[in-house]
């Protein structure tokens, strides 16, 4: 894994986001010949063929010491996490989860394999590395101030009128889906308090609208009650949650990286689910006894004294912070071959791979990892190690099978990339 990371730093946010003053920037994406319409969450939007005409006029980025100061002093209370640098082993759920923060588009990590296997500490651990997001100050969806699919509604109707849009930085939310919560936990309802005090029906956002342009973590997934996994199907899908509560009828963005774990003894996750993660991730027993003594030892330190382990390993961690911020402002520009795009399908399509969605998280996820490596061009190495991840859970079931279906899909890809 260590071969794999770099140590430049890129900032991959715009550059108006990075003064330290309060500033007013003009953001237009118009361009084009012929004039159209286009519809966004509901709102009609006269647009351009080819480009939104939807502009955003009015930006101001403000860093409020204050806010720092609080954001610091409400880390330093936080409970402590196991760092992601001091992981021990498990190199291929952590690539997975890795790629999944360069390029969230790749659609998340399913992580299956023994318990007591290290796979919630890992997820969690990922907190620390997560990067900072242009948001719209105040909005419980986490706007984003430039993109239109990202914006809920009360901040489009804002744009449309012409307002200034105050722009904050803020970490990537990971945000934990318990076993137990409710489907009004998870969706939204009615803000109660605001029904009695006040008279009027008000929506009060869910887990969901928390997560989005975040992360979304299910542990023990695959016992998740049906009438949930239902909920996320329809967000994973769309991109979209819509509530209709006691005459409230609301649409939000909920698009976020779905990351799951489980262990496949304690039950099978529905097909439908399963498709819905870009990767698939199998984690086992550490076997080498020297390996199993590090992570007792390393394990020990760090609940002896928390704070002086996450100390011990902060040059580390901040190494794959500007490592991850470089790859994020490359990606866009690494480039695959139209023979590699090719060979990609092919392997699908000889597996009997169902729909589309195995070519272009290959795709994605080969991309991401030749940005983690610092390349702006994807290799044939870069696939090989991606593909397994991306196929193995797309594969029909055999009861017959006995050989592993991450096997099946390297064996195939020696033979068609040969």
């Amino acid at each position: 894994m260590a071969s794999t990371l770099g140590t430049s730093s890129i900032a991959f946010l715009p550059s108006q986001y990075l003064s330290s003053n309060p500033s007013i920037h003009s953001l237009s994406l118009t361009s084009g010949l012929s004039y159209g319409r286009k519809v966004y969450g509901g709102i009609g939007i006269h647009s351009i063929k080819g480009r939104s005409q939807f502009s955003v006029a009015s930006v101001a980025t403000e860093v409020n010491p204050v806010e720092q100061a609080r954001k610091i002093a409400s880390k330093e209370s936080q409970r402590p996490v196991y760092p992601f640098a001091a992981i021990v082993g498990q190199d291929e759920m952590k690539l997975c989860l890795l790629l999944n923060v360069i390029d969230p588009k790749i659609g998340g990590v399913m992580i299956m394999g023994d318990r007591g296997t290290g796979k919630s500490t890992t997820v969690r651990s990922l907190v620390d590395l997560l990067p900072e997001i242009a948001v719209v100050a105040g909005d419980p969806y986490n706007s984003d101030p430039q993109d239109p699919e990202f914006m809920g509604v009360e901040v489009r109707e804002r744009v449309l009128n012409g307002e200034q849009l105050q722009v904050v930085l803020s970490k990537i939310n990971m945000v934990d889906l318990p076993l137990g919560a409710t489907e009004d936990r998870v969706c939204g309802t009615i803000d109660i308090e605001k029904a009695l005090t006040e008279g009027v029906k008000a929506f009060e956002p869910g887990l969901l609208a928390k997560a989005n342009r975040g992360i979304l973590y299910v542990d023990e997934v695959n016992l998740l009650d049906d009438h949930l996994v239902d909920v996320l199907l329809d967000s994973a899908a769309s991109g979209w949650n819509t509530v209709e509560r006691e005459g409230i009828s609301i649409s939000h963005p909920a698009r976020f990286i779905l990351i799951g774990s489980g262990n496949p003894e304690e039950g099978e996750l529905r097909p439908q689910l399963l498709d819905r993660f870009g990767m698939h991730a199998q984690v086992g027993t550490v076997r080498d006894a020297e390996l199993r003594v590090k992570i007792v030892e390393e394990r020990g330190r760090f609940d002896k004294n928390p704070k002086e382990f996450r100390d011990s390993y902060e040059a580390e961690q901040e190494k794959l912070q500007e490592q991850i911020s470089s790859a994020r402002s490359i990606l866009s520009s690494v480039q695959i071959d139209q023979d590699f795009k090719v060979k990609i399908s092919k392997v699908c399509a000889e597996l009997n791979v169902d729909g589309l969605r195995g070519d272009i998280v290959t795709n994605r996820a080969a991309k991401a990892l030749a940005a983690l490596k610092g390349r702006d061009k994807v290799s044939v190495e870069d696939i090989a190690t991606v593909i397994p991840n991306c196929l193995r859970h797309r594969l029909r079931k055999d009861p017959l099978e006995s050989i592993d279906s991450g096997l099946l899909v390297s064996e195939k890809f020696s033979e068609v990339f040969s």
